[in-house]
């Protein structure tokens, strides 16, 4: 595996970035969306992620966190929602979707039959209140820009309407600069 050009400052938020391989739309499932709200819950639960932005597409996510150890509770999250997901699809008999995540699979992955999600998580530190803003209004903007609403509050899987004081399908954790 090759070295990663992003590093993790752990006591920073982070703007960090999900992706499904061959970006497969499997968030289009509402039940998979749930597996990544519910992983995301049980996580800022158990204080083992601070969350102050998100955004959930068809095919990826967009976070907005802080952790005392994001690389590894990144790949707890993507370890244990990716196990949810492949389950749900057995289950619910998703053939065709199974099938493209083991041909998507990278070669030397050998000890498992599928992958969920593409390598990595391209966190990039946020060191002021203004590029912190920035990502924000990035991540609230994304389904905007995809044309699949006509404003931001419109999206269910965002934190946008945290932000304008209605409630979100996720609480959100307090930020200090």
């Amino acid at each position: 595996m090759a070295r990663s050009r992003y590093h993790v400052l752990e006591t920073r938020p982070h703007f960090v970035t999900c992706t499904v391989v061959n970006w497969l739309p499997l968030f289009s499932q509402i039940e998979i969306a749930q597996i990544i709200l519910d992983s995301l819950q049980f996580m800022q639960d158990n204080r083992r992620l601070d969350l102050y932005g998100y955004v959930i597409m068809e095919n990826h996510l967009h976070l907005l966190v802080s952790a005392a150890n994001l690389s590894k509770e990144m790949g707890n999250f993507k370890s244990f929602t990716a196990r949810s997901i492949i389950n749900w699809l057995q289950k619910n008999n998703f053939h065709q979707l199974l099938k493209q995540l083991k041909i998507y699979k990278l070669q030397y992955k050998t000890e498992q039959e599928y992958q969920v999600w593409q390598e990595g998580f391209h966190p990039q530190a946020i060191f002021s209140d203004e590029v912190f803003r920035q990502k924000l209004e990035y991540i609230h903007n994304n389904p905007l820009r995809r044309g699949y609403v006509d404003h931001p509050a419109h999206w269910r899987y965002s934190s946008y309407r945290n932000y304008i004081g209605e409630p979100g399908v996720l609480s959100l954790d307090k930020i200090d600069f």
